[in-house]
């Protein structure tokens, strides 16, 4: 009886796999949204361990005492003497990745996206535990990095881990080590949306419910679990902003966007610029960080509120409590150093920083825009460069709201993101993060589109008449109502370019994979075909275009 019901159930299983829909997820999403937010738990944890471990290196480094209490190296009394701790970290970052793993160099987005791309998700346990520490050590240091990207890493680290001890598939590991990225962004910011939606955006290449839910109460779960750890409520909060301020500040929202564009790409092309500088020096990678670390303590000695995360000043931003002394030396010194630093490979995240520069954007036009309230032009900022630099204009959105709890920029910031994210498209190839995948010999496309396959079945592109196909027993066939992509799949796993077309079992054509790429002909066309399709009559009626453009 038993043997029975799971046969039906198979045969269910079978017949609704088959059967065309709006999506292909099956049932299997069910266990593995479940481990989903079991790891959303762990890397809440993870991002409680690694702030806490960052300040205990911060308060070791400037302050000579043991604590976890958070603070910013920009209070030490240790005069000239500060340059020397950065360098110290960086030296000791070199060393752990020429005799620990070269993977614990860089933001931590691109190496997750680098385990997707050719490892089949699969992450080295040790890399779990080095790119913490390393960042930890860099940050505490004084590096100018956040902590999101190490802590997106390490989740997706563990969540890569987990998998690893489960019998699923290589799209499955990469829904869990992706899952394990977002709950470490949402719990480090308290921003469970705009982790999905980064996830979404840059992490998982499709997007398609059997990866998206998992993802998304992983999130979900993180958050919940910061409440007990970090606490709840927004990171900066901010008075509530007007709900509509006009069209004419809409439009200056829109050259905020720009500007905040205009800054991505040069933040882009200076840490990218310093990095091909680094390749030329006659020294071995291990030393580069060094190198940067001196830059990082002369810049912190000259500036100190360019060392460390510098939340405390990203939230005085949008208070609207820093001087213009403080603004600049934020676009300048913090910039300059984090660019430098970040092209030496050292170990850091590039949220924070972002975050801090586009604040200080947006407290130089508050100085010349209309006055819109505490903290507004920052935020515009904030969001906009975000969304430009990552080109995740959701993310961005989603992001700056989630930090203050203000609904009412959403306005303001879808304008400002998307105006960023124009620019940054049009100007630069790539991001900040898919251009360190790409100088490692990968590429890969941020667009997602319906694919034209899946918008074909089988009959409309079929032979009637079909020609001599010799069939061994057992040799595919394709039927009328199956999509080209089911084909396809079937022609690669078979190794055949020629199949019957069957229905009822009688054979009434045939499709080979010249049809096939006659659909993509269909797609190509569409793409570049303009015509006109309506046109201005004598009597000011629209009728018919003859002809196409």
């Amino acid at each position: 009886m038993i043997q029975q019901l799971r046969a039906a159930w198979a045969r269910y299983r079978r017949d609704r796999e088959e059967e065309l829909g709006d999506f292909t997820t099956t049932y299997r999403v069910i266990p593995l949204t479940v481990l989903a937010c079991g790891i959303g738990v762990l890397a809440a944890g993870v991002a409680w361990a690694l702030l806490r471990l960052i300040a205990v290196f911060s308060n070791l480094c400037y302050y000579g005492r043991w604590s976890a209490r958070m603070v910013s190296p920009a209070d030490h009394h240790l005069g000239a003497w500060a340059i020397l701790i950065p360098v110290a970290g960086a030296l000791i970052i070199g060393l752990m990745a020429r005799f620990g793993s070269e993977r614990i160099r860089g933001h931590g987005i691109p190496e997750a996206i680098e385990s997707i791309l050719i490892n089949g998700s699969r992450v080295e346990p040790r890399l779990a535990i080095l790119k913490p520490l390393s960042s930890a050590i860099s940050i505490g240091s004084g590096g100018p990095f956040g902590a999101e990207g190490p802590i997106i890493m390490t989740g997706g680290a563990f969540g890569s881990m987990i998998a690893q001890f489960f019998h699923v598939t290589s799209a499955e590991r990469k829904t869990l080590l992706v899952a394990g990225a977002a709950a470490g962004m949402s719990a480090t910011f308290n921003s469970p949306l705009a982790a999905a939606l980064l996830a979404g955006e840059l992490l998982l290449f499709e997007w398609k419910p059997r990866s998206m839910i998992p993802v998304a109460l992983a999130s979900a779960t993180a958050a919940a679990a910061r409440v007990y750890l970090l606490g709840g409520g927004a990171l900066f909060p901010v008075a509530p902003h007007l709900g509509f301020a006009g069209s004419a500040v809409l439009g200056m929202c829109v050259v905020a966007g720009l500007l905040a564009g205009m800054l991505s790409a040069l933040l882009t092309a200076a840490v990218y610029f310093f990095e091909d500088a680094f390749m030329k020096l006659p020294i071995h990678w291990m030393w580069w960080p060094a190198i940067g670390g001196l830059v990082v303590g002369i810049g912190g000695w000259i500036f100190p509120q360019a060392l460390g995360i510098g939340y405390d000043t990203i939230g005085a931003l949008i208070q609207g409590e820093v001087t213009v002394k403080v603004i600049w030396g934020i676009l300048l010194v913090k910039s300059l150093i984090w660019a430098v630093s970040l092209g030496s490979g050292t170990s850091g995240g590039v949220l924070a920083p972002l975050l801090l520069m586009g604040g200080a954007l947006g407290g130089i036009e508050a100085g010349f825009f209309p006055h819109m309230g505490v903290g507004f032009w920052p935020l515009v900022s904030l969001g906009a460069i975000l969304a430009g630099t990552m080109r995740s204009p959701f993310t961005g959105v989603a992001f700056a709201i989630e930090l203050t709890h203000d609904v009412n920029m959403l306005l303001p910031l879808l304008a400002a993101s998307f105006a960023a994210y124009a620019f940054t498209v049009l100007v630069l190839k790539r991001s900040i993060l898919t251009e360190k995948v790409s100088r490692r010999g990968l590429h890969l496309s941020r667009e997602f589109s319906v694919d034209p396959l899946e918008t074909l079945l089988v009959r409309d592109v079929m032979r009637s008449r079909p020609e001599p196909v010799s069939r061994a027993a057992g040799a595919p066939v394709a039927h009328l109502g199956e999509t080209l992509t089911t084909v396809v799949y079937r022609m690669a796993g078979s190794g055949v370019t020629k199949m019957p077309v069957v229905d009822d079992g009688t054979r009434i054509g045939q499709i080979t994979l010249e049809d096939v790429l006659g659909a993509r002909t269909r797609n190509l066309n569409e793409e570049r075909t303009r015509e006109r399709v309506l046109k201005i009559g004598p009597i000011g009626r629209p009728t018919p275009a003859a002809g196409g453009e």
